[in-house]
């Protein structure tokens, strides 16, 4: 009789976006999919990664291990961020602010996925730029937690 173990895993993922890209070749249209994954411990580690594949499912995988390249460490004091902080990654343009203690993630698409996977409790978020790319506006975040600096 095998017991199998469920592997823990150490890290939460989040799926953000899932595109069909094409590329026109001579004889005809190949389509493939590209994945943007947002994978955290919800202790101050947190990580994006954008891979493609032939499969939505194999360009989530590869899009994992890319994310675990790409982790970043930040400070946290008490469940919330330090300092208001701004940051611009292409044509997005994202502010954090501290939050009051109780009121939770108060901001929107990537930026609340993003925060809620590194640990961050208590956090407003705005996204400034008019940007809708996801991605982009993930990678503004990032840039911003980056950013953050503890007394």
């Amino acid at each position: 009789m095998f017991i199998k173990q469920q592997e823990k895993r150490e890290y939460e993922q989040k799926l953000l976006d899932v595109a069909r890209v094409v590329r026109v070749m001579a004889g005809g249209r190949r389509f493939r999919f590209r994945a943007v994954v947002v994978i955290g411990d919800r202790k101050g580690k947190v990580g994006i990664g954008v891979a493609k594949g032939q499969d939505v499912s194999i360009a989530v995988e590869k899009a994992v291990t890319d994310a675990k390249k790409n982790i970043i460490k930040v400070s946290l004091v008490e469940g919330t961020i330090p300092h208001t902080v701004e940051a611009k990654f292409g044509s997005s343009k994202v502010l954090l602010k501290p939050g009051i203690k109780g009121k939770g993630i108060v901001a929107g698409g990537a930026i609340r996925a993003v925060c809620d996977l590194v640990g961050v409790e208590n956090v407003s978020g705005k996204i400034l730029g008019r940007s809708k790319n996801k991605l982009n506006n993930a990678q503004a975040t990032i840039k911003a937690l980056q950013k953050l600096k503890t007394k």
